[in-house]
C-alpha cells in the first residue's frame, strides 16, 4: 500500500505544479516552448526525463535480462546521435521555430512539413501509447488492477496534466523527475546485485553471453538496435522543440553535454539493474512460457519486480518513483509534440493562418485529448513494447532524420529531394510493418532473405530515405538561396 501512496502521492504533486503554471500560459510561445525562456541547467532534466522512457525501463531492462549487457547496443545509438545534435542544437535554436516540421518546410516545402507531421504523429502516439501500457504494467503488479484499466488512468492523469500548460508544465517539473529516475535506479543497484548473490555468483548464474559485447544474437541483430535509436535521436522532434525553448544558443548546446552524461550513466545503470534482476529471477518460472523460451512482456516488467518484491521498501519506493517519472514525463513530452505538430503545422499553417493566441492553445488542448484517446487504443495492437519501440524509432529515423540532417549539413539538397526522402522513409516503414502482421518472416531480395523482424526494418527503411533524398536532389535544380541561406547564415 506504501508504494500505492507515494506514486499517487507524486502524481497530485505534479498535476498541482501544471496547475501553477497554467495561470501564466499566456501565448502560444509559452504553451509549446515554454516561453523560450529555458536555462541550460533545467533543459538538461527535461531532455534526460524525456529520453528515459518506457524504451529503457521495459524493452530495454527486458532485453538486458534476457540477453544482458548487449542490451546497450539499443541505447549506444543515442550517445553517438548525441555527439551529432551537440553540433546542431545552437543552429536549431538560432532558427527560433516551433517544430521539425517547421524546420523542414523552411529548407524544403509544404509537402516535406506535412509528410513529416504525418510521420512524427505515426510514431509518437506510439510512443505514447506504450508508456500508457507500461503505467498499466505498474498499476497490476503494485495493486492487482486489469492493465486495461490502469492504461486509462495513466492516460487521463496524463491529459490533465498536460492541457493545463503544455510545454511550460513539462519543462518546469523534469528536473524533479530526473533526479527521481537517478536516486531510485542508483540507490537500487548495489542491493539488487547482492540480491543476485554478488558478481561472482551473477556469472555462474547467467550465460556467458549476457557479459559479451554482441550477445547471443550477432552483430547484424545489435546494429538492429543500435540504428533506430541512432536515427531517432538525430531527428527526435520533442529534444528539437525543447532546443527551441532554450534561452539562447549557448544554454542549448550546454544542455547536449548534460544531456550525453546523464543519459549514459542512466540507461547503463537501467540494463546493469536488469541484469541483476536476472540473476535474482532467472529460474522463476513466471519468466517464461511453457516451452521453456522467456515471455517477452513479463521479463520487461523486471524493474518493477525489483523494487516491488526484491528490495527493501525505502529502496522500492524510490524506484518505483523513478519508474513513474519516465513513464509520466515521456508520455506528456511525446502527446505535447504531435499535438504541436498537428497545431502549428496543419491547423495554424494551412486552416486558420490568422489564429489568435487564444485559439491555437485551446485548439491544442483539444487535440491533445483526442490524441491520447487514439494512443490509448493503439495500446491493444501490440504486446511487446520493444517491437512497439523499434517501428515507432524507425519511422522518425527513416522518415525525417535523413531529410533534417541534410536540412543543416548539404546545400545541394533539394525541396523535391527533401520531399522524396520523408515520404520513402514512410512507405517503406509502414510496408514492412504490414507485411510483418501478415505472418511473412522474411522477403526474399534474390541472394538473401531480409528478416521482418522489427531488429532489421532500420535497413530498408533508412536505405530507401537516402537514396530517395540523394537521388532525386541530384536530379532536380539546385534550391534558391533562400532555402539554404537560414541554415548558412555565416556564408
Amino acid at each position: 500500500m506504501i508504494y500505492v501512496l507515494a506514486i499517487a502521492a507524486y502524481l497530485l504533486f505534479l498535476i498541482g505544479v501544471s496547475y501553477k503554471k497554467s495561470r501564466n500560459v499566456e501565448t502560444q510561445d509559452d504553451f509549446m516552448v515554454a516561453g523560450r525562456g529555458t536555462s541550460a541547467a533545467v533543459l538538461v532534466g527535461t531532455l534526460v526525463a524525456t529520453w528515459m522512457g518506457s524504451g529503457s525501463l521495459f524493452a530495454g531492462a527486458g532485453r538486458g535480462f534476457r540477453q544482458g549487457f548487449s542490451a546497450l547496443w539499443m541505447s549506444a545509438g543515442a550517445w553517438v546521435g548525441l555527439l551529432i545534435v551537440y553540433y546542431l542544437a545552437p543552429k536549431v535554436r538560432r532558427i527560433a521555430q516551433y517544430t521539425v516540421p517547421d524546420i523542414l518546410e523552411t529548407r524544403y516545402n509544404a509537402t516535406a512539413r506535412v509528410l513529416g507531421t504525418i510521420a512524427i504523429i505515426i510514431a509518437y502516439l506510439t510512443i505514447a501509447s506504450y508508456q500508457f501500457i507500461g503505467g498499466g504494467r505498474m498499476l497490476e503488479i503494485l495493486i492487482g488492477l486489469d492493465p486495461v484499466w490502469g492504461q486509462a488512468i495513466i492516460c487521463a492523469l496524463v491529459v490533465v496534466y498536460l492541457t493545463l500548460a503544455g510545454m511550460s508544465s513539462i519543462v518546469a517539473l523534469d528536473i524533479f523527475n530526473g533526479t527521481m529516475i537517478a536516486l531510485g535506479v542508483i540507490i537500487a543497484l548495489p542491493i539488487a546485485l547482492r540480491g543476485a548473490g554478488g558478481w561472482s555468483q551473477l556469472t555462474v548464474t547467467l550465460p556467458e553471453a549476457h557479459f559479451s559485447v554482441i550477445g547471443a544474437l550477432g552483430l547484424a541483430s545489435a546494429l538492429g538496435l543500435f540504428f533506430p535509436t541512432f536515427f531517432l535521436l538525430l531527428g527526435e522532434s520533442s529534444i528539437y522543440q525543447k532546443f527551441m525553448s532554450a534561452k539562447d544558443e549557448t544554454a542549448a548546446r550546454r544542455a547536449v553535454v548534460g544531456m550525453i552524461i546523464g543519459v549514459v550513466i542512466l540507461e547503463t545503470a537501467l540494463v546493469a539493474l536488469a541484469v541483476f534482476g536476472a540473476g535474482i529471477f532467472w529460474d522463476d518460472p513466471a519468466y517464461r512460457l511453457a516451452d521453456g523460451s522467456f515471455d517477452h512482456a513479463v521479463t520487461e516488467t523486471i524493474v518493477l519486480d525489483l523494487a516491488a518484491n526484491a528490495l527493501p521498501t525505502y529502496a522500492g519506493v524510490l524506484l518505483l518513483l523513478g519508474a513513474a517519472a519516465i513513464i509520466f514525463s515521456t508520455a506528456n513530452t511525446f502527446l505535447i509534440v504531435p499535438s504541436t505538430n498537428l497545431t502549428r503545422d496543419i491547423y495554424q499553417r494551412f486552416v486558420n493562418p490568422e489564429a489568435s493566441e487564444k485559439t491555437i492553445i485551446w485548439f491544442q488542448r483539444v487535440t491533445i485529448v483526442v490524441m491520447a484517446v487514439i494512443a490509448y487504443i493503439v495500446t491493444s495492437q501490440f504486446t511487446s513494447i520493444l517491437q512497439m519501440a523499434l517501428y515507432a524509432y524507425t519511422m522518425v529515423g527513416a522518415a525525417v532524420t535523413p531529410a533534417l540532417l541534410a536540412a543543416f549539413l548539404w546545400k545541394r539538397a533539394t525541396p523535391a529531394g527533401g520531399a522524396a526522402s520523408v515520404g520513402a522513409g514512410i512507405g517503406v516503414t509502414l510496408l514492412f510493418a504490414i507485411l510483418a502482421r501478415t505472418g511473412m518472416e522474411s522477403l526474399n531480395l534474390g541472394r538473401f532473405q531480409l528478416p521482418l523482424d522489427p531488429d532489421y526494418i532500420i535497413y530498408p527503411a533508412a536505405t530507401a530515405s537516402f537514396v530517395a533524398l540523394i537521388a532525386v536532389s541530384l536530379l532536380t535544380p539546385p534550391p534558391s538561396e533562400d532555402k539554404w541561406r537560414p541554415f548558412w547564415p555565416e556564408d
